[in-house]
């Protein structure tokens, strides 16, 4: 599907979707538990689809309706092995996979796209070492066995998914763990939503600087209840785009005091230079006088490809590093970001582990590929607002993974006067 989006800064608000990471934790929680527990949610998408569909396959009942999920707990796994259908959802994979050993259930995992591809390790060995069995053939990963406590080791830089996997499996089996980490956690906003699941859960699991203490044996108890609460990964498209009107972008349906990571937006916005004032109904972004900056994307590497247009919207550069984990995305998205850049009249950089974005506070237009990647076809939009003529998507389909309104989203923006 291609899309084509009219040049120049738009003006309006937007509630954004709920947030996919939290409903991947919050439905494997309640898939834990005792009792139904029904999640209120603003939207859907492949990827928390995904995960229930591979909850269900586990033995979870969940029911759907319009703005919820109702999920009644795992009561026994199939005898025969269950197939998983991941699609592309790395979380859906390294959650669920040693949630699948916790629960001793045999699992065939069915991967599509890039996702056989990213790592495993050194996750797969800790697994090995602790009762299961995995063997990958293709897009297929075959599991079984049961997983055993005991002590875990891990890289906090490789993946935080691997670690949260681990957190939620562990407290299910028998006897204590010890998950140490023998490296700085990136992503750490991600670990930590997934400690408060756990919380809510009323799971304990106590951290310490370098690793964390998990009793085994433990029940999962969420409220009958749960609001999941909105998107910032998503938010931030919008909230970037905002920076480049004068009239401003409204974004709502966004928790001030979210664990999530990405709403580390809003101080990227304000060093940017953009007008940012935070509502109780929301967050509006306004035009500043937009300069390049410095980031470390270690924690935030999900904002990287819309801070990189933001950049290209400033005047001067910016220097965006640590982010070499984009290269096994959806997409290389190091690459996919600058090409995107590059095709639109931007003078990019790209390093091993980053990206050097010269802005020019405008960009020329044309025809760009989402590269199969929901974030950069959301920034494609993003960068239409700078544009001196439409830019054309092609691939538009892949918003679908996280954020299937966007471009419905997107046309509930009014054009706006240009503020470059």
């Amino acid at each position: 599907m291609n899309i084509t989006i009219a040049p120049g800064p738009r003006t309006g608000s937007i509630r954004v979707p709920a947030s996919k990471s939290q409903a991947h934790r919050l439905l494997i929680c309640a898939a834990l538990g005792t009792h139904p527990v029904r999640l209120r949610l603003d939207g859907r998408s492949m990827d928390i689809d995904a995960t229930a569909a591979c909850l269900r396959a586990l033995g979870a009942e969940i029911e759907v309706q319009d703005d919820a999920l109702t999920v009644s707990p795992i009561r026994a796994v199939p005898q025969t092995p269950c197939h998983l259908f991941c699609g592309e959802s790395g979380s859906t994979l390294r959650f669920l996979l040693p949630v699948c050993g916790a629960l001793g259930a045999q699992a065939v995992f069915h991967m599509e796209g890039r996702l056989p591809e990213r790592p495993l390790a050194p996750l797969d060995k800790q697994l090995l070492a602790h009762g299961m069995t995995l063997r990958q053939e293709g897009a297929l990963l075959y599991a079984g066995g049961r997983l055993t406590g005991g002590a875990f080791s891990l890289p906090g830089s490789v993946s935080s998914q691997f670690v949260s996997g681990l957190l939620m499996a562990l407290p299910r089996v028998e006897g204590e763990s010890l998950l140490t980490l023998t490296d700085a956690l990136q992503s750490a906003g991600y670990v930590d939503m997934t400690l408060d699941a756990l919380r809510l859960s009323g799971v304990s699991a106590e951290k310490t600087p370098e690793a964390f203490r998990i009793p085994g044996g433990q029940t999962f108890s969420l409220p009958e209840a749960c609001a999941v609460e909105g998107d910032w990964s998503s938010a931030a498209f919008f909230l970037c785009a905002g920076a480049f009107s004068a009239r401003g972008i409204r974004v709502c349906g966004l928790r001030a005091d979210s664990s999530q990571g990405d709403r580390a937006v809003l101080a990227l916005l304000r060093r940017f230079g953009a007008q940012v004032e935070a509502h109780e109904d929301g967050v509006l972004v306004r035009h500043g006088t937009l300069r390049g900056i410095r980031i470390d994307a270690a924690q935030i590497p999900d904002l990287v490809p819309a801070l990189a247009v933001t950049a290209a919207g400033a005047v001067g550069t910016t220097v965006i590093e640590n982010a070499a984990r984009l290269r096994l995305k959806e997409s290389d998205r190091l690459q996919t970001t600058a090409a995107l850049l590059r095709a639109l009249g931007a003078a990019v950089t790209e390093l091993p582990d980053g990206l050097v974005i010269e802005g020019r506070g405008s960009l020329s237009g044309g025809t760009v590929s989402a590269y199969g990647d929901h974030r950069i076809a959301m920034s494609a939009a993003l960068a239409a607002a700078l544009a001196e003529s439409p830019v054309t998507v092609t691939g538009a389909e892949s918003v679908e993974k996280s954020y299937p309104r966007f471009w419905s989203d997107l046309r509930t923006l009014s054009l706006s006067e240009k503020s470059f």
